[in-house]
This record gives C-alpha cells, sequence and structure tokens, in this order.
C-alpha cells in the first residue's frame, strides 16, 4: 500500500479548533486509486516538536507523497504554497510558548526551498470544482512555514514530492471577527481534489499564478 501524508494542526492562539485538521481527518483512509491510501496525521503548533512529529511520521510510514496544510488566518481561498523561507519569525508564542525571532528554521540551509507539487495544475482542478484557490507566494514565518521547509529539507534529492496548502477559517471562528472564511464540506472537497491532481499529475500546468504586488 502506498501512503500520501496529508498533515494538518492542532488549534493555536487560542482557538478551540484548527479548520487544517478538521479537514484532513476527514480524509484520513481515503483512496486515490489502487493501493493509494490517504493518511492523516496531526502536527503540535510549536516550533521544537512540530518538525520532529514530521519527521517521525515520515520515517514510520514513508509516504510516496506529503501535503501539510495548515490555518492561513485571513485568507478565503485554499492557498498552494509555492515556497518555503529559511526564517522563523513569529507575531505570537506557539503552543509552548515560544516566540522565536529572526532565527534560522535550518542554520547553513538554503534560503528557500520550492514546493515539488504541481501547485499550478492543483489550483485549476480545485477552481474547477467551483472552489477559491490560488497559488500562494509566501507561507509565512510561523510554524507552517517551519514545517514546510523542513519538510522540504528532509526529502530534497529523494524524488518524494511535497508542499504546503493554507486553508481559511470556518465560518464558525469569525462570527464575531467578519474574517474570511470557507464551509468544513467545500475544503474537505477542495483538499480532497487537490491531493488527487497533487498524486495523479507528474508534470505541471503553465499558467499565470504570480502577483502584482
Amino acid at each position: 500500500m502506498r501512503i500520501v501524508l496529508l498533515t494538518g494542526f492542532e488549534p493555536f492562539d487560542q482557538d478551540a479548533i484548527n479548520p487544517s485538521w478538521e479537514a484532513v481527518r476527514q480524509l484520513d483512509g481515503m483512496p486515490l486509486g489502487e493501493d493509494v491510501q490517504i493518511v492523516a496525521r496531526r502536527l503540535p503548533c510549536a516550533f521544537a516538536t512540530a518538525g520532529e512529529c514530521l519527521a517521525q511520521l515520515i520515517d514510520e510510514l514513508h509516504p510516496a507523497l506529503i501535503i501539510a496544510t495548515g490555518l492561513g488566518p485571513g485568507r478565503g481561498e485554499i492557498s498552494i504554497e509555492r515556497v518555503a523561507i529559511n526564517l522563523n519569525d513569529a507575531r505570537i508564542p506557539d503552543n509552548l510558548g515560544e516566540q522565536p525571532i529572526d532565527t534560522a528554521v535550518v542554520v547553513d540551509g538554503p534560503a528557500a526551498y520550492f514546493s515539488t507539487l504541481p501547485i499550478k495544475a492543483m489550483v485549476k482542478a480545485v477552481r474547477e470544482a467551483g472552489i477559491a484557490a490560488s497559488v500562494s507566494q509566501t507561507a509565512g514565518t510561523f510554524v507552517c512555514n517551519q514545517v514546510f521547509y523542513r519538510l522540504q529539507h528532509s526529502l530534497a534529492g529523494t524524488g518524494v514530492r511535497s508542499g504546503f496548502i493554507h486553508v481559511p477559517y470556518l465560518p464558525e471562528q469569525v462570527v464575531v471577527s467578519g474574517q474570511p472564511s470557507m464551509a468544513l464540506t467545500t475544503l474537505v472537497k477542495g483538499l480532497q481534489v487537490a491531493v488527487l491532481t497533487a498524486w495523479q499529475t507528474s508534470v505541471d500546468v503553465t499558467e499565470a499564478g504570480g502577483q502584482v504586488s
């Protein structure tokens, strides 16, 4: 059985739930084809432990494809990330109370890593399913970016494709603030389409996905 590892994060910053985990947990065990199955796992939202937890999962499961997901506050679309940078600069403390500022994710590591997923094909497929999606040029500088960078760093040269997706809040989380959100059923469907496209697509499409500013 070949495994596609899909991860989400535990809640953070006083939220009771994290939509990334609420969505990916519903895809756990879903087949993507003959002898291919999604395995969903939850990561801690902490700089000191998230990367190590992910590394343990990779060693345990030997996945053929890995996609990490996390909450992108203020985003209204499924955001498929292009690049991870070698920088921790936390606006708030993580769940262990740590707040690294201007530190390297990996000392002496490259400045950045690009996703090895067919990100534009994934965005196209999600949009064709009637769900808002876009290529994102920044994964931030919090634990999401750290996990994304460490994922790409650990798999560099292995041929195992991997990347990161940010998701919006759920509607019940933003009743007061009015920030952008996406219904859980829509989010689950969008992630399912994105993961299936990543698995089935070996060469990305050539299509505009950049930003002016």
